[in-house]
């Protein structure tokens, strides 16, 4: 009796009972799953780097064209993902404030990327934004040439990325009490100051959120953006793209120092904007 007492001084918590059972269990099959499903093929990944020397490691993933590869690939998605999160709070906002003819089709519209195949979101793309396309000749004119540049990449990635952020700040600005806003309109605060003080403090971890999810998502994109990108080497080819050229080559250590790579650098990023996302969250519960 004298050593459970012991034990129950030093682990306190064990003698409280949890409400819902199978705590156990449950904890058991999300750690299996997770295992199959994440740790153990990122783990494979890693092991598989190990054929390769430090240099041999260190020459595949700093070669020019991987260089050229890494800056198009992280570059094109974070423009793509600051531009989804500017318009994606737009639409998320105009979706959930004002009625209009043909919201419930608008609202249909923005889950269309996640329906649609890769390739298919490709070739429409292109078709749109090519040369002679519908919106392509246009742009033509204007002197800007959208298909087979950086800047068609960054188009087919805001076309991906763009329901994680509306349908991140949605769930949120429904939830969001109007008394406040018309309690400090009635008190005789200007729009700016409402926007600025109320809305956008609410709905900006969100906004980080659907950031991150848009940049990770967008970050290892290939089938919509290989066939409007023009593929060339050290002008737009993206990182994917040259993790499947690699393979064809039957490269596989060169292809996995170059997912390696990415990896890691998904992981930091994606940790510093949650680590900022939970700064913000705890600098609001103070206030």
């Amino acid at each position: 009796m004298a050593l459970v007492k012991a034990i129950e001084n030093i682990f306190p918590q064990s003698r409280k009972r949890r409400v819902l059972p199978g705590f156990g269990l449950s904890l058991g099959f999300t750690v299996f799953y997770l295992s199959l499903i994440v740790l153990i093929p990122v783990s494979t990944l890693f092991l598989k780097t190990f054929d390769l020397t430090w240099s041999q490691f260190y020459g595949s993933i700093t070669s020019a064209r991987v260089l050229a590869s890494f800056r198009l690939s992280f570059g094109t998605a974070f423009a793509a993902a600051i531009v989804n999160i500017i318009f994606g709070v737009l639409l998320a906002w105009t979706l959930v404030r004002y009625d209009f003819p043909g919201k419930r089709m608008v609202d249909a519209f923005v889950d269309l990327p996640f329906a649609l195949p890769t390739a298919v979101a490709g070739i429409t793309l292109t078709t749109l934004y090519a040369g002679n396309g519908w919106f392509g000749q246009y742009f033509e004119v204007l002197g800007i040439k959208v298909d087979y540049t950086p800047l068609g990449i960054t188009v087919a990635l805001i076309f991906i990325g763009l329901p994680f952020v509306v349908r991140t700040v949605q769930p949120v600005l429904e939830a969001m009490e109007l008394d406040v806003e018309e309690a400090a309109a009635s008190l005789g605060a200007h729009r700016w100051y409402i926007i600025s003080r109320i809305i956008l403090p609410t709905i900006r971890p969100a906004a980080l959120t659907g950031f991150a999810l848009a940049f990770a998502r967008t970050l290892g994109e290939y089938g919509s953006v290989v066939f409007i990108a023009g593929n060339m080497p050290m002008k737009t080819e993206i990182s994917t793209l040259l993790i499947v050229t690699r393979l064809e080559q039957y490269d596989y250590p060169g292809a996995t120092a170059i997912a390696v790579t990415m990896l890691v650098a998904s992981f930091i990023l994606l940790l510093v904007i949650n680590m900022l996302q939970a700064s913000i969250n705890k600098k609001a519960s103070s206030v």
